[in-house]
């Protein structure tokens, strides 16, 4: 029989009881689509889909961030591999929704893109929350949030606050490590800048492993995560490039040139540095 019967157990009286759609707030987040090309065109439903499911996944994103900074502040490095892992997955995620807006040719974009006006990417708070997280400071990244207060304030917060790699930086002075005063107590508000020094903790780190395995570990999940960062930057770079090619951005950047320079902009500089500087270690046979 090509049916599936329903199983007795299975609760079809909902009223008064807690519903997945309502659970979900499934009338809100389904709601949210309203194309505003006139008279409607198909393709902006994806558009729109698209870039509110990015935003979700960033909201989740920024939540594991979160979760990973207040690990190294309790100098509890072992519990962050956790979330690192589902960091990595969302970034999966994320890159792997640039291939369904990669179906998008540019004259069906161009048939709606008049109806996003100075709406762009770049306005996206979440991101600049994300970038903040990783240790990407800029003042003027969050003038276009003045007139939201609370976004202004939460991005004032993290422009202020350590990122992930300035905790972990000031973890490693905790454990004893010689990292320069200046790089564990500084402006957090301002880019970092790389250090001589702090490559040299990462050197001896790396040479050391058996000894620094759990900062060892911490290095490589953070260069996981920044390597993943910027194949969604390069990915998306592409997508734009496929779409509309060199034509300016709706919120006025010069569109793939601006992406572009977001390449050679390094989170955590001195862990690529270093992997120039390392020699061959002498071989170790494994535990028996």
């Amino acid at each position: 029989m090509n049916k599936r019967e329903m199983e007795p157990g299975i609760v079809t009286e909902l009223a008064g009881h807690t519903t997945y759609g309502e659970y979900l707030q499934l009338d809100r987040l389904l709601a949210a689509q309203v194309p505003r090309s006139q008279p409607p065109h198909h393709d902006e439903m994806l558009f729109i889909v698209q870039h509110q499911t990015s935003e979700l996944w960033m909201k989740l994103l920024i939540h594991e961030l979160t979760a990973c900074i207040r690990y190294v502040q309790a100098d509890q490095l072992e519990p962050s591999f956790k979330i690192f892992a589902r960091v990595g997955q969302i970034q999966r995620m994320l890159f792997e929704q640039w291939s369904v807006l990669e179906t998008l040719t540019p004259n069906e974009y161009l048939a709606f893109r008049d109806a996003l006006g100075h709406a762009s990417g770049f306005q996206s708070f979440q991101y600049h929350a994300v970038e903040m997280l990783l240790g990407m400071k800029d003042a003027k990244t969050l003038n276009p949030f003045r007139h939201v207060p609370a976004q202004h304030a939460l991005l004032e917060r993290l422009l202020e606050s350590p990122g992930l790699y300035d905790e972990f930086l000031r973890h490693l002075a905790r454990m004893g490590h010689p990292v320069p005063h200046d790089r564990a107590q500084r402006d957090w508000s301002q880019p970092y800048e790389k250090s001589p020094q702090v490559m040299e903790v990462f050197r001896r780190i790396y040479e050391n492993t058996e000894k620094y395995w759990d900062a060892y570990e911490m290095c490589e999940k953070l260069v996981d995560t920044e390597e993943r960062f910027q194949l969604w930057r390069y990915r998306h770079m592409m997508t734009v490039m496929r779409i509309i090619g060199f034509k300016q951005g709706t919120g006025g950047s010069s569109g793939v040139n601006f992406l572009r320079k977001a390449l050679d902009i390094r989170f955590f500089p001195e862990l690529w540095d270093v992997r120039t500087e390392l020699s061959p270690l002498p071989s170790r046979r494994p535990p028996v």
